[in-house]
């Protein structure tokens, strides 16, 4: 076997940790860059659904939907959305749903320096707490993708990482193909998630979402699915 020179030495070494970092960044289980969940214990028979990109102008009929059927969520915002819409944040809050930290303005994470990262999410947890009276206990990388620097400011900040057993794609496709998509990949504790926003865009067309929850949550409770925040979801 032909002995391994210095260079292909750091070749290999490199690539290991370029391997490791991208593993890291994308799996739903590693804790590489800081303590994340992906689901509940599942010892009882519950969901959560979460939100991503909020809160926006579709946020408004999506609450009344989620409270008429009595399903608690958990939403996880934007700081630029809270800004530009501080009241509907603050009827999310009112409503008894919990509350995300999702970065200020939805960047991708991986590559960016520690400091860009602890402002993104220091910055969206103080226009949180501000406009709605509530500093955030989670926080879910956009994109689901995490970075070197996360770690520090999770602890810094006191926020668990929160990722998902299943994405419903329903910025992508119609609410037919997402429902059945969610409805096939559920089990108890499992957490899914769905968007309110899109982005920082303003005035975001959400109503594939909404339409697809209406499909959802009734064959959910029929099939004997309650619904729980994050943090209920998680305790045994």
């Amino acid at each position: 076997m032909r002995p391994m020179t210095v260079t292909s030495l750091a070749g290999a070494v490199l690539g290991g940790v370029s391997a490791a970092a991208a593993y890291g960044s994308v799996s739903k289980s590693s804790q590489l860059f800081g303590p994340c969940i992906y689901r509940g214990p599942g010892r009882r028979r519950t969901i959560a659904l979460t939100f991503d990109d909020g809160p926006s102008e579709g946020t408004l009929p999506l609450l009344e939907y989620l409270e008429k059927e009595g399903v608690w969520a958990t939403f996880f915002q934007c700081g630029m959305n809270v800004r530009r819409h501080p009241h509907i944040a603050g009827q999310v809050a009112a409503a008894g749903h919990q509350l995300g930290n999702h970065t200020y303005s939805h960047p991708r994470l991986t590559f960016k320096s520690r400091d860009f990262i602890d402002w993104e999410f220091s910055e969206a947890q103080k226009i949180i707490q501000f406009e709605t009276g509530i500093a955030p206990m989670l926080l879910r990388p956009p994109y689901g993708f995490r970075w070197v620097g996360m770690r520090e400011v999770q602890y810094r900040l006191s926020l668990l990482g929160v990722m998902w057993t299943t994405i419903a794609y329903d910025w992508r496709w119609s609410a037919d193909y997402v429902a059945q998509h969610v409805l096939a990949h559920t089990f108890p504790g499992g957490i899914v998630c769905l968007h309110d926003g899109r982005g920082v865009n303003p005035n975001p067309d959400i109503s594939t979402t909404l339409r697809a929850v209406k499909k959802i949550v009734p064959v959910l409770k029929d099939q004997g699915y309650s619904f729980e925040i994050v943090s209920d979801l998680i305790h045994v």
